[in-house]
């Protein structure tokens, strides 16, 4: 594909040359501000871990029920076109940050406590919403599966980061897997206190707890709560609610039901404590389900698709719901991706957005509010899995240009080895069985021409993550070496 200059592009793309690429890059230093709905809103980001829509009941699953889930979506706005990355890291750095994974770096997945090497998400370099929010005026909290600082090395980054308390699954700590692995039974959490194991506690119970009293203690004021929750990422386990479950589809099963449950849990406290009306509660999954695991959604099994740039991996149940702030009962085919939710919660909190900050997302504020009836975006997009890989002493991308898709409402664009490799027509084929790439329909070939230009808006060369390293540790992963360096340097 030749480059196009940035007029080519927006005009390619079907849009105005006087307005920004929608899905492109926002100026952050823009003040947006909250329609007139009274006292800030409250906002909840749920992200349940490893959990495609064929494990939700109101996306069609066949295989599970998820009442709580359902009535989230009943009383609120169900998405059918939402877009995480493709894997853990790339998706959570996305998110917190509004930027793509090859602006920020992210792109690869890199397990900070496990593999160090100096790599960990600095905010010296990332901004995040959570940062955001407190210059607008809210308590932050955060609790769940962070994965991207090694506690023992910044035991007080979470608070770097913006958030006020914090009540975190370490990740599988180097030199430490035995007590850190654990996420679910006898967790190992870190909170201001430090880290330690919580005996004959289940994970998600702690957690939940936590944000439940973290709301008590502040319900009079503004508030900004992101739990990435551990559910359902394996290994799989029994549950609180079936502790005698086993097998594999069956524990799956009892983790997808107890991450409903838990939900469920912290709609309640809200009731009780009086402020659901005023909290807007994100609720989606970081990525698709692990690939082991197969359901069956609208009359079709659906493979789990983590790691993959299939719509199972990448294509997100995402159910945004408050009672008197977002019309109930909404199916929307708006297009959405997580570098949204920055510009979002900035607008629904009258936040300014930093300056000298490129943000990639477009804010669904007045969407959700149901202000408008649909988004400003013409694409979103998704890339991002595999592990990173060290060079020079620094972790970097796996690829100069990594692979990644973009979709509009109804066709999708692979690229593959920096080269347009499928196109997919995703109303007539979900399931992504029929290449169209070099079909010569008219709508076909436009459809193509709109994603590629698109996609030729993007860097040629993908960012590597942006930090000061931490000093060297004993568990450090360390880069590969071939046979033939290994001959050349004797070693």
């Amino acid at each position: 594909m030749n480059r196009l200059n940035r007029r080519e592009f927006l005009k390619a793309a079907g849009l105005g040359v006087a307005s920004l690429a929608a899905g492109g890059c926002l100026n952050a230093s823009q003040t947006i501000g909250l329609p007139n709905v009274g006292k800030k809103p409250n906002i909840i980001f749920i992200m349940v871990d490893d959990l495609g829509p064929e494990w939700v009941s109101c996306y069609g699953a066949e295989d599970i029920k998820t009442p709580n889930i359902d009535k989230l979506a009943a009383g609120g706005m169900q998405f059918s076109k939402s877009y995480s990355m493709a894997q853990c890291t790339p998706t959570r750095a996305a998110l917190l940050t509004g930027q793509y994974p090859w602006r920020n770096g992210w792109v690869n997945h890199w397990d900070v406590p496990r593999w160090g090497a100096g790599c960990h998400f600095d905010p010296k370099y990332n901004m995040t919403f959570a940062r955001v929010l407190k210059s607008a005026g809210y308590v932050t909290a955060a609790a769940g599966k962070w994965q991207l600082n090694d506690f023992r090395l910044q035991p007080q980054i979470m608070k770097e980061h913006g958030f006020d308390e914090y009540c975190m699954w370490t990740g599988g700590e180097g030199n430490n897997l035995t007590r850190s692995t654990k996420r679910y039974q006898n967790p190992y959490i870190h909170t201001k206190k430090g880290s330690k194991t919580y005996k004959d506690k289940f994970g998600e119970d702690v957690f939940s707890d936590f944000l439940i009293d973290f709301m008590r203690r502040n319900k009079h004021k503004p508030m900004m709560l992101y739990y990435p929750m551990c559910l359902t990422h394996t290994p799989f386990t029994s549950t609180p609610d079936e502790p005698n479950v086993t097998g594999k589809y069956d524990c799956h099963k009892a983790m997808v039901r107890y991450a409903d449950y838990i939900l469920g849990k912290i709609v309640k406290a809200l009731d009780e404590l009086a402020i659901r009306n005023n909290t807007i509660i994100f609720w989606t999954s970081d990525n698709g389900t692990v690939r082991s695991i197969t359901g069956r959604m609208n009359g079709r099994a659906v493979k789990g698709g983590k790691a993959s740039l299939a719509e199972a991996g990448v294509r997100e149940p995402f159910i945004v719901n408050c009672p008197s702030l977002v019309p109930a009962g909404v199916k929307t085919d708006a297009l959405t991706d997580f570098t949204d939710m920055m510009p979002t919660f900035a607008e629904l909190a009258g936040a300014r957005l930093p300056k000298d900050v490129i943000i990639d997302g477009r804010s669904i504020a007045k969407l959700i509010l149901g202000k408008k009836k649909d988004s400003d975006r013409l694409w979103i997009m998704a890339m991002g899995f595999g592990p990173a890989r060290i060079a020079d002493d620094r972790v970097r991308t796996k690829k100069i240009f990594t692979d990644r898709v973009v979709r509009d409402k109804q066709y999708k664009l692979w690229v593959e080895n920096g080269k347009s490799s499928k196109l997919f027509d995703l109303l007539s084929d979900p399931a992504e069985k029929n290449n169209i790439i070099d079909s010569p329909e008219p709508q076909v070939a436009a459809a193509r021409a709109k994603l590629e230009a698109v996609v030729q808006f993007f860097p040629r060369t993908d960012a590597s993550p942006k930090y000061d390293p931490t000093p060297p540790q004993s568990w450090d992963r360390k880069p590969k070496t071939t046979k033939k360096s290994k001959k050349k340097t004797g070693n």
